[in-house]
């Protein structure tokens, strides 16, 4: 650690052993405090977990690795690379989508690469490539200002929201702001498939493209211009190699560990309680738990800095419906990354997010099939596929399960996509190949991650809860206790919990530039 004042160092408890529990005991290891994680699963990785079955390795979560850039400066800030710690690969085409078939509309494959995307384009509709051009000059403008200026701020004053240099901005940002994804795109844009292209990243931020501001385009620099990367081996290996440096830092990591309450005295955390009874006492108490469980279950009422009532006027991701399937023979039709888009888009996202929510069918959906990269994750002759259906979050739709013996709504749920799948994508027999199957739906997320409402991802990132709107990192009511994951600062994803786990040590070094910590924090 360099020089400078002291930095406060005592004994803490992180809740919750996902990547952002992980990653926030890595970097207070780091800064020297002492810091034990209780994870109340038999396994690290939260969302972001594994499954094995006759020689299948699933990913259960996250799949796509984007914004590299904060991976790298996360290991960097303990000392070490991406590179050392993963086998990343680029994929080519990033990926491929399909049109419903009666649309008429031919599959097309996304390459990455400004290059290629905008070939693309403009072999697709004359005049979008320069459109697609210039769409994409604003996109990585507002992505590098929100690295900059947003992603890394605690908000713990409007000092960087103050900085002339942004508020010289303010004409450009506001209509990014007030105006939809979807209409951002729609001005740009005419055919269907494009259109869809450009505003399907509002569901890697939880939402819908007609319900997230237009700022956020600024996810199609990171797939269309960065790339899509995968570490070899699935996204487990992200999980064990913070693990790997959680503990190189000095952390102790507890399995079978759920925790039931934050303890008090005064306005002071000092500790948890555990299921068995144990109190394991603390300085400085980081729960990266599902924020609303947290918040409504752990912390009691009176100190509780966002009650039920505060819930009960947010909006959540999407739930989803999750299927995990071994399938025999190869499947050359899927891309490792495959999306199919209905042709009614906005019915689609109504289903989901709109009054009366059901399942949607036909659905727009997601394919990966990591092993056209990695043939580690299944038997020799085999694929690997796990299919995201984005449905309403909702406990009440049921629980999935393997073989089939999932709740019979779920159970006919996935059999209507893996026809979807078969149809689409010309796989005639694909529901005779499968050999292993497993079903997850919003039942099981709220039962094994106390995922509020069952949602798949957190909090929605509509324009209220985006930013110096998302709930702040700290309890407002109870000194000592810290909040990381995809409901607090900054967000949703892999790279915003990475961020989430440095909040939590800006907050403690009283850092409160809007930019990221500049320095390693290894002792």
């Amino acid at each position: 650690m360099s020089g400078g004042a002291p930095r406060p160092t005592g004994r803490a408890v992180v809740v919750g052993g996902g990547i952002a529990g992980l990653a926030t005991a890595a970097l207070l290891g780091a800064e020297g405090w002492s810091v034990t994680v209780l994870e109340a699963r038999d396994e690290v990785g939260g969302r972001a977990g594994s499954w094995e079955q006759d020689g299948f390795r699933f990913d259960t979560g996250p799949s796509w690795y984007l914004m590299p850039e904060v991976f790298e400066h996360f290991f960097r800030l303990l000392g070490t690379t991406a590179e050392e710690q993963l086998d990343l690969v680029p994929l080519d085409p990033a990926y491929r989508v399909y049109s419903d078939p009666g649309s008429g509309r031919a599959p097309l494959d996304v390459r990455s690469g400004r290059d290629a995307a905008t070939a693309l384009f403009e072999s697709v509709e004359p005049g979008a490539g320069a459109r697609l051009d210039a769409y994409l000059d604003s996109a990585g403008d507002a992505y590098e200002l929100a690295v900059t200026r947003f992603l890394y701020d605690t908000y713990e004053t409007t000092a960087g929201l103050r900085d002339p240099a942004l508020l010289r901005r303010v004409p450009q940002l506001a209509p990014l702001l007030t105006r939809s994804l979807a209409s951002h795109v729609e001005r740009r844009f005419d055919d269907p498939r494009l259109r869809q292209i450009l505003g399907y990243p509002a569901v890697f931020l939880g939402g819908s493209p007609y319900g997230v501001p237009s700022l956020y385009h600024l996810m199609s620099h990171l797939d269309l211009d960065e790339g899509v990367l995968y570490p070899r081996g699935g996204f487990i290996e992200i999980i064990r190699a913070i693990e790997r440096l959680a503990v190189a830092s000095g952390a102790v990591i507890e399995t079978g560990a759920r925790v039931v309450a934050i303890e008090t005295a005064g306005k002071s955390a000092t500790g948890v309680r555990l299921a068995d009874g144990r109190r394991v006492s603390a300085d400085l108490v980081v729960s990266a738990a599902d924020l609303h469980h947290t918040e409504t279950a752990l912390v009691e009422p009176g100190r509780q800095t966002y009650p039920e009532s505060w819930w009960a006027k947010k909006e959540p991701s999407p739930g989803a419906l999750l299927l995990l399937l071994g399938v025999e023979g190869e499947l050359p039709q899927l891309a490792h990354h495959t999306l199919l888009f209905t042709e009614d888009w906005r019915s689609n996202f109504d289903d989901i997010f709109g009054a009366h929510p059901r399942v949607p069918d036909p659905a727009s959906l997601y394919v990966c099939r990591p092993s056209a990269s990695d043939r580690s994750v299944a038997p020799a002759g085999h694929e690997n596929l796990f299919v995201l259906v984005p449905i309403p979050a909702d406990p009440s739709l049921g629980r999935g399960g393997t073989d089939g013996d999932g709740d019979p709504s779920v159970e006919a749920a996935a059999d209507r996509v893996i026809a979807q799948l078969s149809s689409w994508c010309g796989i005639p027999d694909l529901a005779d190949r499968i050999v292993v199957r497993r079903t997850i739906a919003p039942g099981d997320f709220a039962a094994d991650l106390n995922a509020w409402r069952g949602n798949a991802l957190g909090l929605a990132h509509t324009l209220g809860q985006s930013a110096m709107f998302r709930p702040r990192n700290a309890s407002r009511k109870i000194a000592g206790l810290a909040y990381a994951g995809g409901s607090a600062l900054p967000g949703i994803g892999l790279p915003m919990c990475l961020i989430s786990a440095e909040l939590v040590v800006k907050r403690l070094r009283g850092d409160r530039s809007p930019g990221p910590i500049a320095e390693p924090v290894r002792v």
